[in-house]
């Protein structure tokens, strides 16, 4: 039972509503600390400013409240304090502030009307409730009077009016007719917004007894009807003959026939009026004319254009509707009624006044001791409103006083809060067209650090993915938050972890040493706490054997393989699929451990089958397509579809049933597997043909279920696995009785298309499906959850009925019965439908955003009432556009994008945005409407990222030592550049790289020459920009320095960008020398040494050698000059020597060696052994076989030339194809048959990677560093140690050359000249 008075509830659950909270602090939603936490009060519930009740129920005056301790209720009516103890009908909700006042046993909603206010409190302040105005709603009866027909020329115009009984909410008007039909209204007639019925000229049509104008009252669903008003409308003709019957020859004077009139305003009457509207409300302007013809409506507003999205035209033109109107939309509005014969026009001046509304509204504030903090209430409205403040819902000038509160205007400055200034705050902003009254409290507490995550929980990952380690906490002052690895470890710094705001640990890539324990500690000046989580990296799960596709014959066996890897912690399992489905319930499909194998395959097995293995971190899978081809026919059986069956006969005529046999068809060397039974309806659907029911191929006769009212003929179809047979001769006609319906419409819904409508639509029963004739609906509605009564209409056999007059957006009870001429369908199941929506009131709040890197952000939101959405919620849209880089500051075009995340959702992620630049969003409500009004503009700027890539880098100015090095600065900076970093190596004959130096360069500088290079050495180079937050990506350059004096100081001065900023000079490091790449070619007696050498000029070289494996010293051989070849003579055969090579004469250190290197010499030849090469029979021989060859090719050429030319070459010759001309047109050379050598010399392309373009720019996709372009096939391979195997022994590959070009790899050594 209800209680009298509000009982305490220290024990109840506590949910803070802390949604709104505006300060340092976020208090963490768990339901342990909430509990422990002081809270002032919060309303977090109450009824309508302007409540209307209805006066046969109780009158329940919300008014929830959460805080902590749990606060206690207080009410005032009419200003004055509410004793609920003193009336026996006022009782309060336990742990409630709601009241309720039990009219249902005897109480007069009359006597309850007032303002209420309520009041909840505790020791750490008071809130209040808006004043809540009681009205009981008033749905009074219509005034009896007489009405007088009405009598109308036809031309003239009339107004039928309604004048509806005053009632509380003011009653929705419409006007039917005797049959509670709508009356059918046009340009001509239509209801104006008072509700009166307007004929701009009458017609003989309108003649009619049943004119009925109803008033329904929505709050207490009721309808009052006025009486009947009649019309006639007497036509030219009719009146004449009756003046011509009642007067005398000489009275007798015609009737004026039916004139054409030019537009005369009906209503609003005169040239001008005025109308004032309230911001955000809808601006209705109405203008209806008479005249004939029919006149036309057209608006305009003087001086400016009606507003784009938010105007309609309603009522054929006549209402002018502006929704969410604002003060820009004040103005002069003209109607203009125009017919052939003339306008009329009226200027309507409309004002747009504005009830306070918010700019910013109070927040809740929570602080620590000795923090400032400010409460600021903002509103604006026209007239601008007054703001008040009132502490504990006291006016701030009596309530008590507080040191650390200072009020200056619409704002409370907080300086050194203490405990004790904890309180609750109201902000009441005011004007003449209401109030705003908002509730924030300033709670101060002392707490120490807590971690709201559990300690040593386990978090889980596989490799290479993101891994999130949670550390929730809470304290007042807002704690600092530290991680470290293990126990003893670090402090966690870097650019590999992501430390955010709620405490969380984020490791982007996570690898398998960052498996751990991860240490949490939060401390402030109260305390110091910290909590252990467990990090676990798993390795990712992989299908090394895929299966594979296959093409298998009908009734074959196939296999598909999928092997897997995974985590051995980890346990998969694998699933098959078919076509992205389940495998069929067949147990031909064997599924083994690691395949899927299918048996005597058929056709249908043909399509996709996919392998998906899912562990509890990851999921991977792989497919492959089975294709199922016939098998050969054996030739002598020939398979064909059935013949159709016959002799078809009705037996066992019954209402509701009938039995059907047949004989069967020749089956055609394939078993009949089943029957198919169709039916036609001669009498509903003659000549189209329904399916019945199967029965299996043994069985030749059916009993079958008939439908009433159905003139039924049957047929029956043979089935085989090759296909369907001809359909059978038709069955004799059998007509059943007729029946009530058996079955009701299906797919019924209530979908509204206007706010002010309900559209009621269902999928009509067939012919056979109506049970006899005269088929109807009945359609009946009710408003969901409130006591009412039925309506229902019944109409003809459409599919669709209209309700017009609903409130927008509320669900209806829906049901729709079928009828014909014998009765009603069962009755039928209800469902809910809902009334037409109409555009969302407000725009989400508390937009605020969080920026997670350079190029993501995340926005959060509060969701909007569900009242407010007035549809279904569809989502929410997020509109973000750049405004500007703050690197460069300049301004560009705004491309807004748009991101809808669907459902209730309260925030989404920004992704692709610019680094270092400034963004605007806002958020708007979806319904199936549209979108309601934007949140205001929140603006948030992204951090510095890395930059791209240097525009261009060109090398220029090449000299003996030295190389010009420009650039230009990154397209996108993403920041403030702090260096430029330049790295390059020499890279030598064989393309190996050597030794890599790196140069720093100030941000401001676009040029560098470098000095001290080798001479005619190829240097790469690489080339990127910095920012503070790392690298940008690079690109690549070579060059190579001349090999003759040809600088010239000009140089500098010359060069088309050096001019500007001089460069600067940085001298390079010379190489270091050695002696590399030593080969040997060894014979039986002697050996070829050859070797590369790279460093200083005018060096003697030496070759050491010695019997590889003894103890005896080395021997020394003086190379001539600076050959890098020497021959070693005087060795022994089939002996394994070792061997090295040596410099001398360096003017910068001691000499180098190579190192070791071990050849064979070979086998000495047996002096008994004879070479048959040097026999002279066998010298004799091979000169007799070479003459007579050359005697064979000399007559066969003599043949061949003795009878001159084809037809068809002389004609190949006269319509040569200009494209494959044999002869090129430069050098006369045939381009089919020209020398090798000439080609090589004057065509050799360079490898892509070893050459930059004349003009020494770089593009980024035109970086190869690749040396695999210098082999081919399997000669180009690298040794273990990377060193090239089978340099340059064949061709490669290239893109067809143009012209006659020769794509024979080039030598790398023409390649690195032709730079000189």
């Amino acid at each position: 039972m209800m209680k009298k008075k509000n009982i305490s509830a220290s024990k109840a659950s506590l949910v803070l509503f802390l949604c709104q909270m505006v300060s340092a602090l976020d208090v963490p939603l768990d339901s342990k600390l909430l509990e422990e936490l002081l809270q002032p009060p919060t309303i977090i519930q109450q009824s309508p400013k302007d409540y209307i009740v209805d006066p046969r129920e109780n009158i329940v005056i919300q008014c929830e409240a959460k805080g902590k301790p749990p606060p206690s209720f207080s009410w005032t009516r009419n200003g004055t304090h509410f004793d609920i103890d003193k009336d026996a009908l006022v009782t309060m909700k336990p742990n409630s502030g709601t009241l309720v006042v039990n009219i249902m046993n005897g109480g007069k909603a009359e006597a309850y009307e007032g303002v209420y206010q309520c009041t909840a409190r505790n020791e750490r302040g008071a809130a209040i409730s808006n004043n809540i105005v009681i009205r009981p709603s008033r749905s009074p009866l219509w005034t009896k009077e007489k009405l007088e027909p009405n009598h109308v020329r036809e031309g003239d115009s009339l107004v039928l009016h309604c004048r509806p009984p005053v009632g509380l909410p003011p009653p929705i008007i419409f006007w039917m007719d005797n049959a509670f039909q709508r009356l059918p209204q046009s340009e001509r007639v239509s209801q104006g917004l008072n509700g009166d019925l307007y004929f701009s000229n009458v017609q003989p049509e309108d003649t009619r007894e049943d004119y009925i104008c109803y008033a329904r009252f929505n709050h207490t669903q009721t309808i009052q009807q006025k009486q009947p008003i009649s019309v006639k409308v007497f036509s030219m003709d009719s009146l004449n003959d009756t003046i011509a019957a009642n007067l005398s020859d000489t009275d007798i004077y015609g009737a004026k026939p039916v004139t054409e009139r030019q537009p005369v305003l009906l209503t609003p009457t005169g040239s001008t009026s005025t109308k004032v509207e309230l911001r955000g409300n809808v601006l209705l302007l109405e203008c209806i004319a008479a005249g004939l013809p029919t006149p036309v409506i057209r608006w305009i507003k003087e001086g400016g254009e009606l507003p784009a999205n938010r105007t309609f035209f309603e009522n054929f033109k006549k209402t002018l509707k502006i929704i969410d109107v604002s003060e820009a939309d004040s103005g002069n509005y003209k109607c203009i009624a125009r017919n052939t014969l003339g306008s009329a026009h009226h200027v309507i001046s409309v004002t747009v006044k504005a009830a306070p509304y918010w700019i910013t509204a109070p927040r809740n504030l929570v602080l620590s001791p000795g923090e400032d903090g400010t409460l600021i209430c903002r509103a604006n409205g026209n007239p601008k409103p007054d703001i008040t403040w009132l502490a504990n819902g006291v006016p701030i000038a009596i309530a008590p006083e507080d040191p650390s509160r200072k009020v200056d205007g619409d704002t409370i400055i907080f300086s050194h809060v203490q405990e004790r200034s904890s309180a609750v705050y109201q902000c009441n902003a005011s004007n003449e067209y209401g109030y705003l009254l908002a509730n924030a409290f300033v709670n101060v507490l002392a707490e120490p650090p807590r971690i709201l995550t559990p300690a040593n929980k386990l978090y889980q990952v596989i490799a290479d993915s993101p891994a999130l380690l949670d550390c929730a906490y809470f304290g007042s002052p807002k704690p600092e938050i530290e991680w470290f690895k293990g126990v003893k470890g670090s402090i966690l710094r870097g650019n590999e972890y992501v430390f955010h705001d709620n405490g969380t640990l984020e490791i982007p890539v996570a690898q398998k040493d960052s498996t751990g324990t991860y240490t949490c500690v939060a401390r402030n000046e109260l305390g110091k706490i910290q909590n252990e989580v467990q990090l676990e990296v798993k390795d990712p799960t992989m299908i090394i054997k895929q299966p594979e596709y296959k093409v298998i014959q009908r009734y074959g066996q196939v296999s598909f393989e999928c092997i897997i890897k995974h985590d051995p912690t980890l346990l998969p399992t694998v699933v098959w699929l078919k076509d992205n489905d389940e495998l069929p319930d067949d147990e031909r499909f064997l599924v083994g451990k690691d395949n899927l194998t299918i048996m005597n395959v058929t056709d249908k097995d043909d399509g996709t089958y996919t392998c998906v293995v899912n562990t509890t971190l990851d999921s991977v899978s792989a497919s492959a397509v089975l294709t199922v081809v016939a098998a050969p026919p054996t030739p002598a059986i020939i398979y064909a579809r059935p013949n159709p069956p016959f002799d078809l006969e009705l037996t066992g005529q019954l209402e509701r049933s009938i039995e059907l046999s047949w004989v069967p068809g020749d089956e055609n060397n394939s078993p009949i597997t089943n029957f198919v039974i169709e039916f036609e309806d001669g009498l509903h659907e003659p000549g189209v043909w329904h399916y019945q029911t199967e029965v299996p191929g043994t069985q030749t006769t059916v009993q079958l279920k008939l439908s009433p009212y159905v003139n039924y003929s049957f047929r029956v179809i043979a089935v085989n696995e090759i296909g369907r047979s001809q359909p059978s001769e038709p069955s004799e006609q059998y007509l059943t009785k007729s029946a009530n319906p058996d079955e009701n419409p299906s797919n019924v819904q209530g979908i509204g298309s206007e706010p002010d409508n309900l559209v009621i639509t269902w999928e009509s029963l067939k012919g056979f499906q109506s049970n006899g004739p005269g088929l109807q609906y009945k359609v009946s509605w009710r408003q969901k959850d409130v006591d009412d009564e039925w309506t229902s209409v019944i109409v003809a056999n459409v599919s669709k009925y209209i309700v017009s007059g609903t409130p927008t957006f509320v669900p209806y009870e829906i049901k729709v019965q079928a009828l014909n001429d014998l009765g009603y369908a069962p009755e039928p199941l209800e469902v809910i439908g809902h009334s037409g929506e109409d555009l969302p009131m407000v725009a989400p709040g508390n937009v605020q955003v969080h920026v997670i890197n350079s190029t993501l952000a995340k926005v959060h939101w509060d969701p909007v009432p569900p009242k407010t959405v007035r549809g279904h919620l569809q989502g929410y849209k997020v509109y973000y556009w750049k405004v500007q880089s703050l690197s460069r500051r300049n301004r560009r075009h705004v491309e807004k994008k748009i991101l809808t995340f669907r459902g209730n959702k309260t925030f989404g992620m920004l992704p692709g945005l610019e680094p270092y630049s400034s963004y605007k969003l806002n958020v708007r409500v979806v319904n199936g409407k549209g979108e309601g009004p934007a949140s205001p503009d929140k603006v948030f700027k992204t951090p510095e990222g890395v930059p791209s890539s240097p525009s261009f880098l060109k090398i220029t100015n090449p000299t003996l030592d030295s190389l010009t090095l420009e650039w230009g600065s990154p397209t996108h900076p993403n920041g403030v550049l702090t260096s430029y970093i330049l790295k390059f190596q020499p890279i030598n004959n064989t393309h190996e790289l050597g030794p890599l130096v790196e140069i720093r360069i100030p941000a401001n500088e676009s040029s560098l020459i470098l000095k001290n290079l080798n001479y005619s050495t190829r240097y790469k180079f690489y080339f990127n920009a910095q920012t503070s937050v790392g690298s940008g990506s690079q690109i690549t350059e070579e060059a190579v320095t001349i090999m003759d004096e040809g600088y010239s100081e000009t140089l500098f001065a010359t060069s088309p960008v050096m001019h500007i900023v001089r460069p600067t000079f940085y001298k390079v490091q010379p190489l270091y020398p050695r002696i590399r790449n030593v080969t040997t070619a060894a014979a039986e007696t002697y050996a070829n040494i050859s070797w590369e050498y790279e460093g200083p000029d005018h060096v003697n070289f030496y070759v050491e050698y010695g019997v590889a494996g003894s103890k005896e010293d080395w021997k020394k051989e003086i190379v001539n000059a600076s050959r890098s070849f020497f021959v070693l003579k005087g060795l022994t055969p089939g002996t394994a020597y070792k061997v090295r090579v040596g410099a001398e004469g360096l003017s910068q250190g001691p000499g180098v060696r190579s190192s070791e290197d071990v050849f064979e010499t070979g086998p000495a030849m047996a002096s008994r052994q004879v070479d048959i090469a040097t026999q002279g029979w066998f010298i004799g021989l091979m000169c007799a076989v070479a003459l007579l060859i050359l005697i064979l090719l000399i007559v066969c050429f003599i043949r061949r030339n003795k009878g001159g030319k084809y037809p068809v070459k002389e004609k190949e010759d006269a319509h040569a194809d200009p494209e494959i001309q044999p002869m090129k047109e430069d050098d006369g050379t045939f381009g089919e048959y020209r020398s090798l050598e000439s080609d090589a010399e004057d065509h050799k392309p360079l490898k892509k990677g070893s050459r930059t373009p004349s003009d020494r720019t770089v593009k980024k996709e035109d970086s190869d560093d690749s040396l695999v372009d210098y082999g081919e096939g399997v000669n180009g391979q690298f040794n273990e140690d990377g060193s090239f195997i089978g340099q340059y022994s064949g061709k490669k590959e290239k893109e067809p050359a143009e012209g006659n070009e020769s794509s024979e790899a080039p030598s790398p050594v023409n390649a690195m000249n032709s730079f000189v």
